[in-house]
């Protein structure tokens, strides 16, 4: 690959992880109107694709991430009043959180892959939440909760990719495409 990849994304979360494996890229966000609404992986892929068909580029990768409990998708909260039902409704219960990502290449061909990773929060005490909801930390992330940062404090276990919840599934990365950590070491 003599392109770098390009991210379709605004998110400090991906870009840091796709920095931290070596992976050269650009960024060039997409600006697409999000499904909120509809099964969680089929909702997630699309959003992925939306995202990866909106830009274009050589190797163009789109994510999506959300939260899933009770049958109903969750994404970013619009406020903190949103931000702290939200949390309380995960509190001391387990949720999923599924990604999903979409590599569309130069000449179209479009890959997708999902992930589900199972994370249980403790019971969030009212000290915790207001502790929580005060750092600001809960903008602009699915389920209202960072869990590389202070949202870590809610999490008692989780099952399955810790990237995933952070924002990019990176063992489906690179299933779909598996030349990108050698593309990563030709440019160190």
């Amino acid at each position: 690959m003599t392109e770098p990849l390009v991210l379709a994304s605004r998110s400090p979360q991906r870009k840091a992880i796709l920095e931290q494996l070596g992976i050269g890229f650009v960024v060039k966000p997409a600006n697409v109107d999000e499904s909120t609404k509809g099964d969680p992986r089929s909702l997630v892929i699309e959003n992925a694709l939306k995202k990866a068909r909106a830009v274009v580029g050589g190797l163009v990768l789109g994510a999506d991430t959300e939260v899933h409990l009770d049958g109903r998708v969750f994404g970013k909260p619009g406020n903190e009043e949103e931000a702290q039902l939200l949390l309380r409704r995960l509190s001391g219960r387990t949720h999923e959180v599924w990604g999903g990502i979409a590599l569309v290449t130069a000449d179209g061909e479009e890959r997708t892959a999902s992930a589900v990773t199972r994370v249980r929060f403790r019971s969030l005490e009212p000290p915790l939440l207001s502790w929580y909801l005060a750092s600001g930390e809960w903008r602009d992330r699915a389920g209202g909760y960072a869990i590389q940062g202070r949202g870590a404090a809610f999490v008692e276990s989780i099952d399955g990719d810790f990237w995933n919840v952070v924002g990019l599934p990176v063992p489906r990365l690179l299933d779909l495409a598996p030349g990108l950590l050698q593309t990563a070491q030709s440019h160190q």
